[in-house]
Protein backbone atom coordinates (compact mmCIF):
# COMPACT_ATOMS: atom_id res chain seq x y z
CA UNK A 1 0.00 0.00 0.00
CA UNK A 2 1.29 3.24 -0.60
CA UNK A 3 1.65 6.06 2.14
CA UNK A 4 -0.45 8.97 2.08
CA UNK A 5 1.16 12.09 1.00
CA UNK A 6 -0.20 15.71 2.24
CA UNK A 7 -2.85 15.91 -0.59
CA UNK A 8 -4.53 13.11 0.83
CA UNK A 9 -4.90 14.22 3.87
CA UNK A 10 -5.83 17.83 3.56
CA UNK A 11 -6.86 18.50 0.27
CA UNK A 12 -5.76 20.68 -2.78
CA UNK A 13 -6.25 23.98 -3.45
CA UNK A 14 -9.73 24.44 -4.75
CA UNK A 15 -11.46 27.77 -6.39
CA UNK A 16 -14.88 27.87 -5.98
CA UNK A 17 -17.12 26.04 -3.49
CA UNK A 18 -15.64 24.70 -0.83
CA UNK A 19 -16.37 21.02 -1.21
CA UNK A 20 -13.59 18.09 -1.29
CA UNK A 21 -16.15 16.27 -3.48
CA UNK A 22 -16.34 19.32 -5.75
CA UNK A 23 -12.28 19.25 -5.99
CA UNK A 24 -12.88 15.66 -6.51
CA UNK A 25 -15.13 15.84 -9.24
CA UNK A 26 -12.41 18.68 -11.36
CA UNK A 27 -9.92 15.99 -10.89
CA UNK A 28 -12.24 13.54 -12.91
CA UNK A 29 -13.17 15.74 -15.41
CA UNK A 30 -9.35 16.68 -16.04
CA UNK A 31 -8.86 12.70 -15.84
CA UNK A 32 -11.68 11.92 -18.30
CA UNK A 33 -9.88 15.34 -20.76
CA UNK A 34 -6.48 13.72 -20.33
CA UNK A 35 -7.91 9.74 -21.35
CA UNK A 36 -10.06 11.55 -24.27
CA UNK A 37 -7.00 13.23 -25.63
CA UNK A 38 -8.77 17.08 -26.61
CA UNK A 39 -11.10 19.06 -25.83
CA UNK A 40 -14.71 17.08 -26.50
CA UNK A 41 -17.60 18.50 -28.72
CA UNK A 42 -20.24 16.38 -26.45
CA UNK A 43 -19.96 15.46 -22.91
CA UNK A 44 -23.11 13.20 -21.41
CA UNK A 45 -22.56 13.33 -17.39
CA UNK A 46 -24.34 10.76 -15.79
CA UNK A 47 -24.63 11.37 -12.24
CA UNK A 48 -25.73 8.72 -9.24
CA UNK A 49 -26.05 9.32 -5.25
CA UNK A 50 -25.04 12.64 -3.82
CA UNK A 51 -23.84 13.63 -7.21
CA UNK A 52 -27.30 13.49 -8.60
CA UNK A 53 -28.99 15.36 -6.05
CA UNK A 54 -27.19 18.04 -5.23
CA UNK A 55 -24.82 18.86 -8.84
CA UNK A 56 -26.26 21.98 -9.01
CA UNK A 57 -26.04 23.55 -5.80
CA UNK A 58 -22.93 22.20 -4.72
CA UNK A 59 -20.93 23.30 -7.66
CA UNK A 60 -20.53 19.52 -9.01
CA UNK A 61 -21.57 20.44 -12.38
CA UNK A 62 -19.25 23.54 -12.83
CA UNK A 63 -16.11 21.59 -11.11
CA UNK A 64 -16.87 18.63 -13.68
CA UNK A 65 -17.01 21.45 -16.87
CA UNK A 66 -13.96 22.40 -15.53
CA UNK A 67 -11.99 19.23 -15.61
CA UNK A 68 -12.95 18.62 -18.99
CA UNK A 69 -11.46 22.21 -20.08
CA UNK A 70 -8.07 20.93 -18.81
CA UNK A 71 -8.30 22.99 -15.60
CA UNK A 72 -6.78 21.72 -12.42
CA UNK A 73 -8.70 22.71 -8.85
CA UNK A 74 -6.67 25.65 -8.02
CA UNK A 75 -7.85 27.35 -11.46
CA UNK A 76 -9.30 30.88 -11.07
CA UNK A 77 -11.40 30.48 -13.62
CA UNK A 78 -13.85 27.47 -12.19
CA UNK A 79 -16.60 29.75 -11.38
CA UNK A 80 -17.32 30.57 -15.15
CA UNK A 81 -16.55 26.87 -16.53
CA UNK A 82 -20.16 26.43 -17.43
CA UNK A 83 -19.87 29.74 -19.76
CA UNK A 84 -16.48 28.78 -21.24
CA UNK A 85 -17.34 25.60 -21.93
CA UNK A 86 -20.53 26.91 -24.11
CA UNK A 87 -17.98 30.08 -25.37
CA UNK A 88 -16.01 26.82 -26.85
CA UNK A 89 -18.03 24.89 -28.26
CA UNK A 90 -18.70 22.06 -25.82
CA UNK A 91 -22.15 20.24 -25.29
CA UNK A 92 -22.61 19.62 -21.55
CA UNK A 93 -25.61 17.82 -20.67
CA UNK A 94 -26.11 16.63 -16.78
CA UNK A 95 -28.42 13.71 -16.51
CA UNK A 96 -29.38 12.45 -13.17
CA UNK A 97 -29.60 8.67 -12.67
CA UNK A 98 -30.16 6.75 -11.13
CA UNK A 99 -28.67 2.25 -10.28
CA UNK A 100 -25.80 0.63 -8.52
CA UNK A 101 -22.77 1.88 -8.09
CA UNK A 102 -19.88 1.28 -5.55
CA UNK A 103 -19.83 5.27 -4.11
CA UNK A 104 -22.48 7.86 -3.54
CA UNK A 105 -20.09 10.84 -5.65
CA UNK A 106 -19.62 8.95 -8.90
CA UNK A 107 -19.92 10.21 -12.72
CA UNK A 108 -20.44 8.65 -15.80
CA UNK A 109 -18.67 10.85 -18.48
CA UNK A 110 -19.23 10.26 -21.67
CA UNK A 111 -16.97 12.34 -24.07
CA UNK A 112 -17.61 12.99 -28.38
CA UNK A 113 -16.11 14.57 -31.01
CA UNK A 114 -15.37 14.25 -34.53
CA UNK A 115 -12.60 12.05 -35.91
CA UNK A 116 -12.06 10.24 -32.71
CA UNK A 117 -13.68 7.34 -30.56
CA UNK A 118 -16.59 8.05 -27.94
CA UNK A 119 -14.95 7.68 -24.62
CA UNK A 120 -16.85 6.60 -21.27
CA UNK A 121 -15.20 7.02 -17.71
CA UNK A 122 -16.38 5.95 -15.01
CA UNK A 123 -15.06 7.87 -11.70
CA UNK A 124 -16.10 8.79 -7.93
CA UNK A 125 -14.88 11.05 -5.61
CA UNK A 126 -14.06 9.16 -1.58
CA UNK A 127 -13.22 12.34 0.11
CA UNK A 128 -10.54 15.31 0.38
CA UNK A 129 -9.67 15.53 -3.63
CA UNK A 130 -9.23 12.01 -3.95
CA UNK A 131 -10.78 9.92 -7.02
CA UNK A 132 -11.01 6.64 -7.95
CA UNK A 133 -11.43 5.81 -11.78
CA UNK A 134 -13.30 2.74 -11.50
CA UNK A 135 -14.17 2.44 -15.15
CA UNK A 136 -13.23 2.62 -18.93
CA UNK A 137 -15.52 2.14 -21.66
CA UNK A 138 -16.59 -1.82 -20.91
CA UNK A 139 -13.79 -2.43 -19.04
CA UNK A 140 -13.43 -2.85 -14.97
CA UNK A 141 -10.12 -1.13 -14.06
CA UNK A 142 -9.16 0.68 -10.61
CA UNK A 143 -6.94 3.20 -10.05
CA UNK A 144 -6.15 6.61 -8.47
CA UNK A 145 -5.10 8.86 -10.30
CA UNK A 146 -2.67 10.06 -8.15
CA UNK A 147 0.35 8.98 -9.83
CA UNK A 148 1.58 8.74 -13.57
CA UNK A 149 -0.55 6.35 -15.15
CA UNK A 150 -0.13 4.54 -18.68
CA UNK A 151 -3.21 3.37 -19.98
CA UNK A 152 -2.98 0.59 -22.22
CA UNK A 153 -5.52 -1.08 -24.87
CA UNK A 154 -4.23 -4.35 -26.73
CA UNK A 155 -5.15 -7.46 -28.06
CA UNK A 156 -5.07 -10.35 -25.22
CA UNK A 157 -2.28 -13.26 -26.15
CA UNK A 158 0.26 -15.07 -24.05
CA UNK A 159 3.16 -12.69 -23.06
CA UNK A 160 1.74 -9.60 -23.68
CA UNK A 161 1.70 -8.40 -20.46
CA UNK A 162 5.51 -9.97 -20.08
CA UNK A 163 6.72 -7.49 -22.65
CA UNK A 164 5.51 -4.49 -21.24
CA UNK A 165 6.82 -4.58 -18.10
CA UNK A 166 9.86 -5.32 -19.74
CA UNK A 167 9.75 -2.34 -21.81
CA UNK A 168 9.32 -0.32 -18.66
CA UNK A 169 12.51 -2.22 -16.73
CA UNK A 170 14.52 -1.42 -19.59
CA UNK A 171 14.02 2.34 -19.53
CA UNK A 172 13.74 2.21 -15.40
CA UNK A 173 10.08 3.23 -14.77
CA UNK A 174 9.02 1.50 -11.69
CA UNK A 175 5.30 0.15 -11.39
CA UNK A 176 3.68 0.84 -8.72
CA UNK A 177 0.48 -0.70 -9.38
CA UNK A 178 -1.52 -2.44 -12.37
CA UNK A 179 -4.74 -3.92 -13.10
CA UNK A 180 -5.91 -5.44 -16.05
CA UNK A 181 -9.39 -6.82 -17.73
CA UNK A 182 -10.49 -8.05 -20.94
CA UNK A 183 -13.73 -8.48 -23.12
CA UNK A 184 -13.14 -11.87 -23.35
CA UNK A 185 -10.49 -14.66 -24.04
CA UNK A 186 -7.97 -13.75 -27.07
CA UNK A 187 -10.19 -10.38 -27.34
CA UNK A 188 -9.06 -6.79 -26.42
CA UNK A 189 -7.57 -5.98 -23.01
CA UNK A 190 -7.00 -2.92 -21.45
CA UNK A 191 -4.13 -2.61 -18.88
CA UNK A 192 -3.88 0.31 -16.57
CA UNK A 193 -0.33 0.84 -15.04
CA UNK A 194 0.48 3.56 -12.07
CA UNK A 195 4.31 4.07 -12.17
CA UNK A 196 6.62 6.11 -9.61
CA UNK A 197 7.75 8.42 -12.25
CA UNK A 198 6.74 10.20 -15.96
CA UNK A 199 6.88 8.16 -18.75
CA UNK A 200 10.05 8.94 -21.14
CA UNK A 201 9.63 8.77 -24.67
CA UNK A 202 11.77 5.77 -25.35
CA UNK A 203 9.31 3.67 -22.89
CA UNK A 204 6.25 5.16 -25.15
CA UNK A 205 7.67 4.03 -28.27
CA UNK A 206 9.26 0.75 -27.12
CA UNK A 207 5.44 -0.63 -25.81
CA UNK A 208 3.82 1.00 -29.18
CA UNK A 209 6.52 -1.12 -31.01
CA UNK A 210 5.30 -4.59 -29.72
CA UNK A 211 2.26 -3.98 -32.18
CA UNK A 212 -0.57 -6.02 -31.02
CA UNK A 213 -3.45 -3.59 -32.20
CA UNK A 214 -2.21 -1.23 -29.32
CA UNK A 215 -2.44 1.96 -27.98
CA UNK A 216 -1.57 4.07 -25.26
CA UNK A 217 -3.27 6.64 -23.42
CA UNK A 218 -1.30 8.79 -20.84
CA UNK A 219 -2.93 10.38 -17.77
CA UNK A 220 -1.03 12.49 -14.90
CA UNK A 221 -2.60 14.39 -13.25
CA UNK A 222 0.31 16.46 -10.78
Amino acid sequence: MRFKDVFSIIGPDMIGPSSSHTAGAVRIGLAARQLFGRLPQRAELYLYGSFAETYQGHGTDVALAAGLLGWGTDNERIPDALAAAEDLGVELVFIPSQGIVGHPNTVRICLKAEGIADLSVLGTSIGGGNIEIVGIDDFDVRFSASFPTMVITHSDRAGMLAEITSCFSQNGVNIGSMDVDRRSRSGEALTVIEADSSFPEELVQAILEIKADLSIRILDLS
